[in-house]
């Protein structure tokens, strides 16, 4: 499913424009990665759980030459 049927199933699943169903997935996206952001953990009992997870740096191999590279920290 992408995001112009996913509005589309909000739409009739709300009794809803897909213009309102447009803006309420937009601005559910919008808060979800504003909380990412500022590093907060988002849960919804029975859908899923949203938090960012961080990597240490680490010494990984190029595939094709088999030098060692750096991989940098990252979230």
């Amino acid at each position: 499913m992408n995001k112009a049927e996913l509005i589309e199933a909000m739409a009739k699943a709300a009794d809803c424009t897909k213009t309102q169903a447009g803006a309420a997935l937009d601005a559910f996206c919008d808060t979800v990665g504003a909380a990412l952001k500022s590093e907060d953990k988002v849960t919804l009992v029975g859908f899923g759980t949203f938090s960012v997870s961080k990597r240490a740096a680490r010494v990984g191999r190029n595939p094709q030459t088999g030098k060692e590279i750096k991989i940098a920290a990252k979230k």
